[in-house]
């Protein structure tokens, strides 16, 4: 078993002897009230509330006249190797000014116990900060369940990468779409969205990297993203600023099983193709359009720095890693109504699930908006999201 060797991290704890009786609970309620959970309640929450951070000396780009942003949901890092290696050579991601890293584990059996952000950062040579939003009580979903090992420090977030200095670094807390407890997966925690100052040689903007529940719905993806607005809204002193990373727009309410149910019907009821080709590439038009239209009217826009339609995960009737981690909470009968609807298109269907929004900047002419597809070439995917690219500067707002 392989323990992260780094010795000043916050995020280091002597909690794991007390794993498989956390797990033990089969609510997030029942966990909390118990006398062990008390017990450790201090340690487990100076563990989810910490910010690991790195710094690296700045490494500045020829060209300094635009900012250039990469968000990537890259599925734990269980390719890391393979994902340090892209990063470093391709032509796109190695020019990255910022980079929106969703779904980083710290000590996880599924990514060989690694420490997946800072491992990257060195690798690249950039400043990173990383939130745990979960401690994971067991190995995962799925197929993630059978990985060799045992978890060491257990720990699942987001990160934020940079070329420049990264100021006023802190999480903040999104409530949960389910209780985290109640399915085979146990974990303790709640996504955090990471917030970090980047002081780029255009300007200084707010960054922040978004992962939003999967199991939710449309109405909790908005309310999370209405507390991220809310945070930016309190926050001085003022400057652009740019929300991304994997915002789970999937169109459907997938919070519990039965709903996720009666979307897909709805959906073939309504036509598969037509889901396909004008909701599933467009969640903003319809069943995602409260948030977006707030997120709009409170000055953030996404329309022209997205490519617009442009999907990011791409599921396949084939897949069956996708398949085993979704019957883990839908009933098997599903996989069979499922593949009947998608077998006209080929057994295939693409959503876009990852997305930038953008407060006092504008795109790049140099640089639109993109979606980097093909990066493991013969090999297996790097990951089950395609990363998206942003270049920009700012408008009329002054930059701080």
């Amino acid at each position: 078993m392989t323990i992260p060797t780094v010795t000043t991290s916050p995020l280091q704890h002597d909690l794991r002897p007390h794993f498989e009786a956390l797990a033990g609970f089969d609510s997030l309620e029942a966990c909390e009230t118990s006398a062990l959970y008390r017990s450790l309640q201090p340690e487990i929450d100076a563990v989810l509330t910490a910010v690991d951070m790195r710094e690296a000396e700045a490494r500045p780009r020829p060209d300094t006249t635009e900012i250039l942003a990469v968000a990537w949901n890259i599925e734990r890092g269980m390719q890391l190797d393979r994902i340090i290696e892209v990063l470093k050579s391709d032509p796109i991601l190695s020019a990255a000014d910022v980079l929106y890293i969703t779904e980083v584990d710290y000590g996880m059996a599924r990514a060989g116990n690694r420490d997946v952000g800072r491992e990257i950062a060195e690798a690249i040579g950039y400043s990173y900060a990383f939130v745990p939003c979960y401690l994971a009580l067991n190995k995962g979903a799925g197929v993630e369940a059978r990985a060799e090992g045992e978890n060491t420090y257990a720990l699942h977030g987001n990160a934020v990468l940079s070329r420049y200095p990264l100021r006023n670094v802190h999480g903040l807390a999104l409530p949960n779409g389910k209780d985290k407890m109640a399915g085979r997966e146990k974990r303790l925690g709640s996504q955090r969205a990471i917030v970090a100052d980047v002081e780029h040689p255009v300007g200084t903007f707010r960054a922040v990297v978004l992962h939003m529940d999967a199991h939710s719905s449309q109405d909790h993806r908005h309310r999370q993203m209405r507390i991220v607005m809310d945070h930016l809204d309190q926050l001085e002193p003022r400057m652009p600023a740019l929300i991304g990373g994997d915002w789970n727009t999937t169109t459907h309410n997938a919070s519990r099983a039965l709903y996720s149910i009666l979307g897909y019907v709805l959906r073939v009821l309504m036509g598969v193709r037509r889901v396909l080709v004008r909701h599933y590439p467009h969640p903003d038009r319809w069943f995602e359009r409260h948030m977006f239209r707030e997120l709009e009217q409170r000055g953030f826009n996404y329309k022209n720095l997205n490519v617009p339609g442009g999907c990011t995960l791409h599921y396949s009737i084939a897949d069956l890693a996708a398949n085993e981690n979704m019957g883990e909470w839908i009933p098997q009968w599903c996989f069979w109504f499922i593949n009947w609807a998608l077998e006209p298109q080929g057994g295939r269907c693409s959503l876009k699930l990852d997305w930038f929004a953008g407060r006092g900047i504008r795109p790049s002419a140099n640089r639109p908006p993109a979606i980097l597809e093909g990066l493991a070439g013969d090999g297996p995917p790097l990951s089950d999201h395609d990363p998206i690219v942003l270049g920009f500067t700012f408008d009329d707002m002054e930059a701080k």
